[in-house]
């Protein structure tokens, strides 16, 4: 990371911290998707025996406190807002830096969405230790830290590549609602992989999706599992890349339509 995209991330985690009302806002909801769900996993859990699918409810929770926590931190409209950039001309202008676009909107995005981590990692924790105690395993627990700071760079660059439909269609709405449902379902954040059907399940780890969302709810919840970690970065790099690809096409429509 260059001085450039080191001033981007600087700005971001200001921007993030300068949002007090947003902050308590946006912690407010996740707590209470934390009640909610832990109302729905312990009679789900009980009527189960027990467990499910090897999580019990302590298991459970920490899983939806992290999965959960990884996507509650970010921007929920960024795919609009950088369409509506691409649209209103504002991309164009950015595109006259001597930096990769892409690049420095993530280090600024990564910046902002740091900042509010923290609040997440704070009131959710506090929550679900009180509700469960501590997680199950110190190992996994360790692993989540990486993991969701991963999970958070692989959410956002594939944001970037769903938002670069912008440059050939109106706006990016549709596209936002189609990645909206794909994180819900298949990247885990409303269900373990391990309690969907085997077939979605597989198709599910042929994605990119789950690095966002289950893999940091399934180091919390007790499975420590460091390979994760190497799969969340090679998806990383795959994600950052077509974005940046999607990014310079769009680029070459702009220069050739004479925008």
């Amino acid at each position: 990371m260059n001085r450039a995209h080191l001033a981007a991330f600087g700005s971001g985690a200001r921007r993030g911290m300068a949002q007090p009302g947003e902050l308590v806002v946006r912690v407010v909801f996740y707590v209470v998707i934390l009640i909610v769900f832990s109302a729905l996993w312990s009679a789900a859990i009980q009527a189960g025996g027990g467990s499910i699918a090897g999580y019990d409810f302590p298991a459970m929770l920490w899983y939806v406190a992290a999965a959960e926590g990884a996507v509650v931190a970010t921007k929920p409209r960024l795919i609009e807002e950088l369409g509506d950039d691409i649209g209103s001309g504002v991309i164009s202008t950015e595109m006259l830096r001597p930096v990769s676009i892409v690049g420095f909107r993530l280090a600024t995005e990564i910046g902002e969405v740091a900042a509010r981590l923290s609040f997440v990692i704070v009131s959710g924790g506090a929550f679900t230790l009180l509700a469960v105690g501590p997680p199950p395993n110190a190992a996994g627990t360790l692993l989540t830290f990486p993991a969701l700071l991963l999970a958070i760079a692989c959410n956002l660059a594939a944001q970037h590549a769903f938002a670069g439909a912008a440059f050939w269609v109106e706006d990016a709405k549709a596209s936002w609602f189609l990645y909206q449902k794909l994180i819900f379902l298949l990247g885990g954040m409303l269900l373990p992989l391990e309690l969907l059907p085997a077939s979605l399940a597989g198709v599910a780890r042929l994605l990119p999706f789950w690095t966002t969302a289950y893999v940091p709810g399934r180091l919390l919840s007790g499975h420590p599992e460091p390979y994760l970690l190497v799969i969340q970065l090679g998806w990383l790099g795959a994600l950052v890349g077509a974005a940046a690809f999607v990014f310079r096409l769009g680029e070459r429509r702009l220069q050739v339509a004479g925008g």
